[in-house]
C-alpha cells in the first residue's frame, strides 16, 4: 500500500520544482518535492501542498535540503547513513558505494572488531559498534549473568594480540528480539576498531555472505554461504537464513555482506542439519539501537522489567521465616 502511495506522489511530483523545496532521493530512482515537517530516526514527514507523505527512512537514499541552497552554500546531500548516525550516536551505519571484496580481505580488515563474550555459564560472540566500546551481543548470551567479560583482539603488526575486559556494563537489552548492548567500561581502555551496520533489506536470496564467531570456543572462525531466504519466520519473528555455519559459541557475531557490512545477528542453528544458521536482521538491531532508552537495563531500579530477581528457594525461605 506505501509503495504505491510513494510512487504515486513521485510521479505528480516529477514537474513540480518549486524553488526551494526539500528534495528526498528515494530507492527505487523515483524523489519527493516538499517541505520535511518531522525528521525521526524511522520516518520522515513531508508536506507536498496537497497532502502529507510519510517515508520510512529505509526507503530513502538522500536528503537534499532547501536551506543549503537559501544560505548561497552548494546543495548538501544528507545519506541516510549520516541522519541515522547522527541521531542515534552510537551506530555507525555503511556509506554509500562501498566495493565487493574477497572474504579474505574483509577478514584482515575487520576481525579486530569482533569479540568474543565471556560469562560464568557460557560464552559468545559479539561485535564492537563504536569506538567508545559499545557492543552487541545475544540477549541468551548474557541472560541472568552480571559478571561479563569480553575479549579483544587488537592488531599490532599485522598480529591479533588477545586482550580481555572485565569491567562490562550492561545498558540495554531486548528479550524478545534476543538481543543485549553492552559497553566496555575500562579504564586503560583504548578507542576500539567499529564495524558499521548494512541495509538487510537489499539483500537478495543467493547473495554471499559470511560470519564471524567463536564457535564452541573456537575463537576467530570464519564460514561463509550464502543467503537462503530473507523472511523464515520462527516463532513470530522473521529471520535471514544463510548456508554458512552457525554453531553454539556464535551467537551474538555479525553476520557480513561481502561489503564488510553488518547484515544481521547470529543467533541460531537447526540442531539436526548442517548449513541452516540463522541471524537477526539488522534493521531489527538499529530499531533496537535508535530506541534503546525503552530497553534500558538497571539492576536497581524495580521498575526495570529485566530485573533479576531472587531465585525461588530464596523467596520461599524469606516468606517462610516471616
Amino acid at each position: 500500500m506505501f509503495d504505491r502511495v510513494i510512487l504515486l506522489g513521485a510521479l505528480v511530483l516529477a514537474e513540480f520544482s518549486a524553488a526551494g523545496a526539500d528534495v528526498l532521493q528515494l530507492k527505487d530512482q523515483a524523489a519527493i518535492n516538499g517541505r520535511i515537517l518531522v525528521e525521526k530516526p524511522d520516518q520522515v514527514a513531508v508536506d507536498i501542498g496537497y497532502t502529507v507523505l510519510v517515508v520510512p527512512r529505509n526507503q530513502i537514499v538522500a536528503i537534499t535540503r532547501s536551506d543549503a541552497v537559501k544560505s548561497g552554500k552548494d546543495s548538501e546531500t544528507e545519506a541516510i547513513a549520516s541522519s541515522t548516525e547522527s541521531k542515534s550516536a552510537l551506530f555507525h551505519a555503511a556509506g554509500a558505494n562501498k566495493q565487493e571484496r574477497s572474504v579474505r580481505e574483509l577478514v584482515k580488515a575487520l576481525g579486530e572488531s569482533v569479540v568474543q563474550v565471556r560469562t560464568p555459564g557460557g560464552l559468545g560472540s559479539g561485535f564492537i559498534l563504536n569506538e567508545e566500546g559499545h557492543l552487541i551481543t545475544n540477549f541468551h548470551v548474557i541472560e541472568s549473568e552480571t559478571q561479563i567479560s569480553v575479549e579483544v583482539y587488537h592488531q599490532k603488526s599485522g598480529q591479533f594480540e588477545r586482550k580481555t575486559y572485565k569491567e562490562v556494563r550492561i545498558v540495554a537489552m531486548n528479550k524478545f528480539e534476543d538481543l543485549a548492548l553492552l559497553k566496555i567500561e575500562e579504564k586503560d581502555a583504548p578507542k576500539f576498531s567499529f564495524i558499521a551496520l548494512g541495509d538487510s533489506d537489499a539483500l537478495s536470496v543467493g547473495d554471499r555472505v559470511f560470519a564471524i564467531g567463536s564457535p564452541l570456543g573456537l575463537e576467530r572462525t570464519v564460514t561463509e554461504g550464502i543467503l537462503s531466504t530473507k523472511t523464515r519466520q520462527l516463532q513470530g519473528e522473521l529471520y535471514l537464513q544463510t548456508t554458512a555455519q552457525i554453531n553454539p559459541g556464535n551467537s551474538g557475531g555479525p553476520l557480513f555482506n561481502m561489503r564488510g557490512e553488518v547484515v544481521g545477528v547470529t543467533n541460531m542453528k537447526m540442531t539436526f542439519g548442517e548449513g541452516l544458521g540463522f541471524a537477526i536482521p539488522v534493521e531489527a538491531v538499529k530499531f533496537f539501537l535508535s530506541h534503546r532508552d525503552a530497553f534500558a537495563y538497571d539492576n536497581d531500579n524495580p521498575s526495570s522489567p529485566y530485573r533479576y530477581l531472587e531465585p525461588p528457594s530464596r523467596v520461599s525461605k524469606a516468606i517462610a521465616e516471616q
